[in-house]
């Protein structure tokens, strides 16, 4: 009965170890699919930016910008290179 006991400490510490490693590993993929999108949308403005006149750099801050604040990132983008 002990041994269970103990089996059963050293099991659920074990999935507090894991889930709390993984934790870090989700945020980078989240940042990481997020900044993938952003650059994505800012490749696509710059490909047809001969028809709209309207050209952003495309760098990681840029990227991240426009992934997480989506359409309004790509605004701010353009009002600062506007303003710059």
């Amino acid at each position: 009965m002990e041994n269970i006991v103990i089996l059963s400490i050293l099991l659920l510490l074990g999935i507090v170890l894991v889930r709390t490693l993984l934790l870090p590993l989700r945020l980078a993929a989240k940042i990481a699919v997020h900044s993938g999108c952003g650059f994505l949308c800012l490749w696509i403005l710059n490909t047809v930016s001969g028809y709209t006149g309207i050209f952003l750099p495309i760098n990681a801050v840029t990227a991240v910008i426009a992934g997480f604040l989506g359409l309004p990132g790509i605004g701010l983008i353009a009002l600062l290179e506007m303003v710059a």
